[in-house]
């Protein structure tokens, strides 16, 4: 594997406590559960575990509580290889998700940050400072608006490639978008920032607005990517979903491990859409994020997709 550039995750960790049930349920209706289980999540350390397994060297800096699900997240980052020194223990529950799965694949989640409001200034200061970079930097919406926007500018002032997963969707101001390198929301969060339904609209709108380049996640329809001089779609991988969460965490943390090596968009999409594939394939956030080997075997059976 060629030398590669370090991945930096500045975001959330999360316990994940998981309802298995036949259908989600609608408003005022109570539903039989198949069965529970808890598992390592949050946005941010997904996408750090998903790039570490498929061999980056990977940095997480947030913040967790002192407690039960605090201790058993950042042990399962070293577990994985992903360097945790920049995670910060707080007074405060570390955060938590409640998350209902279909017989489908589909889900509901509903996500308390606890710890994850901690997230400050200070934190992300000290983690791009303490960084093996410039390299990749991986962010998302779920921890303190004040920080992410700080983490953006300081990261473009100190050279990093910046990636920014907004989820949960919220307003990004056209300063902060001309420092990302690369948007990245699914369908549904594209549609809340910009007003569009249509993938296409709404990757020109954000390009409009300034961003170096939206790249759209579209579940099993696969991905769009647009900047200033080109537009590819990427299909999906076809499989049987068994559990949808994650998938764009898996799609991400893939994403950069490929930039990280300095392959090209098309190459990257590609390689990211196989490991969101094998996440959905199986239960869990974290426990679903496939191995390099994995997404190698799949690819030496499997044609990659192509961006085109």
């Amino acid at each position: 594997m060629p030398t590669a550039k370090p991945v930096l995750v500045i975001g959330s960790l999360n316990m994940d406590l998981v309802a298995r049930c036949e259908h989600l349920p609608r408003t005022g209706q109570t539903v039989f559960g198949t069965d529970f289980f808890s598992a390592a999540g949050g946005k941010g350390a997904n996408q750090a575990v998903a790039a570490a397994r498929l061999g980056a060297r990977v940095t997480m800096a947030g913040c967790v509580g002192d407690d039960r699900f605090g201790h058993d997240l950042v042990a399962g980052l070293r577990r994985d290889g992903v360097r945790s020194d920049a995670v910060r223990t707080v007074a405060h529950p570390t955060g938590t998700a409640l998350i209902t799965i279909a017989a489908d694949g589909a889900n509901t989640i509903v996500v308390i940050s606890g710890a994850n409001a901690a997230c400050d200034t200070a934190l992300v200061d000290r983690a791009l400072a303490d960084a093996d970079g410039p390299g990749i930097l991986l962010l998302q919406h779920e921890i303190p608006e004040a920080a992410t926007a700080h983490a953006i500018r300081a990261a473009r002032a100190a050279g990093w490639f910046i990636v920014l997963n907004p989820a949960p969707a919220r307003p990004i101001g056209r300063d902060l978008l001309a420092l990302i390198d690369i948007i990245v929301p699914n369908e549904t969060e594209a549609a809340a920032l910009t007003g569009s339904s249509d993938p296409r609209e709404a990757a020109r709108h954000l390009l409009a607005q300034g961003a170096c380049a939206a790249l759209i996640t579209l579940g099993g329809d696969g991905a769009l990517y647009c900047d200033a001089g080109a537009t590819l779609r990427c299909p999906a991988v076809a499989v049987q979903a068994v559990d949808t969460t994650a998938a764009g965490d898996a799609y991400i943390g893939a994403l950069a491990v490929a930039l990280a090596e300095d392959r090209s968009v098309a190459d990257s999409l590609g390689f990211a859409a196989v490991a969101a594939g094998l996440a959905v394939t199986r239960l869990g956030a974290q426990p679903s994020l496939a191995s390099r080997e994995e997404v190698g075997r799949f690819i030496a059976n499997n044609p990659m997709p192509t961006a085109r």
